[in-house]
């Protein structure tokens, strides 16, 4: 039989197992939430202008307040993660990653039993979870976190406590800057449908004898000071001035990964999703454009005049109303026509307003920013004779290179020059004590023959 000192000691390991492995999960979840919340921010604040809506609070949640809350629970749990991994002010830490589940896995029951919004967007759009699957998930991590915090100091250091403020700092100003960056320009990693590569008309078939979900499309349409909602077969004639449009689904089915995807003349209502399948097709995206930022739209009616001279289709998409458009077209002097979308469909295109998409034969192979548009570079040579005519080459794997090299990797050489550093300390430390043990066995020695002698 084993002895109780045995088994104390095996339960100690196992305890010691336990927590190391909550650890490690509870952080590689948090690391991997909080970059993929960093890397597209405006999905993450369309995210909690959902949420607010769902409360009746949209009027309280300004645009700007719901992009800095999403920046900064994005750093949050990001850095949360981090000092689990590396068990940084670990009695601190693991009190609050407890509150932190505790509060969201309340906030998934309520999602699983009202289903106010059909995705929590936990993982932004790289995973998309339902709300049971969420409270699940949920409700594992928050037994995570409550072991960690039960025993927090037996989750050893990566690094000693004089060298914590180097990965506490570099943390912080990784993902802040890879929000910011994400904002200027676009989301590091495109996770949606809309992304490079991707052909709209075929992301939109539906597989043979699956029945999809139905649509249905509504516009909202103002005369007389009156407002009015139609639905696409009853289109009124243009004495009606458009307002708004949205889209519900009204059935369930097979919902193939472009499902929401309509271009319609705003006068007519008829239906132009068709423009983008052949050739060449600017597709100038503004949900809003009594938002849209303006500092560029030189480089647009570059773009446009260098579309019309090699005859190449270029039309804005848009959910704003005549008004809107009118300004926009005083304020820029825009030619190029104006078709409407969907809002949401328009938002999930690109994170950008506006923002340039080139397609050709329907297959989505350019993607900008406002600040970024290539305007100078494009209009050298037609496109297909240039670079941007063609589909580019995927950089997927050189930005996740770029992450190894510039977060990754200075984190892992300051670990183990921690740990070299400890461990020479630890052999001097040890040289030291066998010096001071050999000088009192000398000493003693000495002693002992002078006493000797003396006798």
């Amino acid at each position: 039989m084993k002895s109780k000192e045995g088994i104390t000691q095996y339960s100690k390991v196992g305890i010691q197992i336990l927590i190391n492995i909550a650890r490690v999960l509870l952080a590689l979840t948090f690391i991997f939430s909080g970059f993929v919340k960093a890397v597209d921010p405006i999905g993450t604040q369309y995210k909690l202008q959902d949420y607010a809506e769902a409360l009746g609070l949209q009027q309280y949640v300004p645009d700007w307040l719901a992009l800095s809350a999403s920046v900064a629970l994005s750093a949050m749990e990001f850095a949360l993660g981090m000092f689990l991994l590396f068990a940084m002010m670990r009695r601190f830490v693991t009190r609050v990653t407890f509150a932190f589940m505790l509060v969201m896995t309340l906030v998934t029951v309520w999602l699983w039993l009202a289903d106010p919004v059909s995705d929590c967007g936990c993982f932004g759009d790289a995973i998309q979870l339902s709300n049971g699957e969420t409270l699940l998930k949920n409700i594992v991590l928050l037994i995570f976190a409550g072991i960690v915090m039960k025993w927090p100091m037996k989750m050893p250091r990566f690094v000693t406590l004089d060298n914590q403020w180097l990965v506490f700092h570099y943390t912080f100003l990784f993902i802040l800057a890879t929000s910011v960056w994400s904002l200027y320009n676009l989301p590091v990693f495109d996770f949606r449908p809309y992304h490079l590569g991707v052909n709209i008309p075929k992301g939109m078939e539906m597989p043979e004898g699956v029945k999809g979900p139905e649509f249905e499309t509504t516009f909202i349409m103002e005369k007389d000071g009156t407002q009015k909602e139609f639905t696409l077969e009853e289109y009124p004639d243009s004495t009606w001035t458009f307002v708004d449009s949205k889209t519900k689904q009204i059935s369930e089915g097979y919902v193939p990964p472009i499902h929401d995807f309509s271009i319609s003349d705003m006068e007519t209502g008829d239906d132009l999703t068709d423009i983008i399948n052949k050739g060449y097709v600017f597709l100038l995206i503004s949900p809003h454009l009594e938002q849209a930022d303006d500092s560029n739209f030189g480089n647009i009616d570059i773009i446009y005049e260098y579309a019309v001279e090699n005859k190449y289709k270029f039309c804005c998409l848009t959910a704003s109303g005549d008004s809107a458009i009118t300004r926009w077209k005083d304020i820029t002097g825009a030619e190029y026509p104006f078709y409407n979308t969907d809002e949401t469909t328009l938002k999930t295109i690109i994170r950008s307003n506006p923002g340039l998409l080139l397609l050709k034969d329907g297959t989505i192979i350019g993607k900008w920013s406002h600040n970024f548009l290539p305007a100078d570079e494009m209009i050298k040579q037609p496109l297909e004779k240039s670079e941007f005519g063609h589909m580019p080459e995927d950089e997927t794997g050189k930005r996740i290179v770029f992450i190894l090299l510039w977060f990754v990797l200075p984190l892992a050489l300051l670990t183990i020059a921690d740990r070299l550093w400890m461990w020479s300390r630890w052999l001097k430390s040890k040289e030291l004590k066998e010096s001071d043990r050999i000088y009192k066995f000398i000493k003693n020695k000495t002693k002992n023959e002078k006493e000797n002698r003396s006798r």
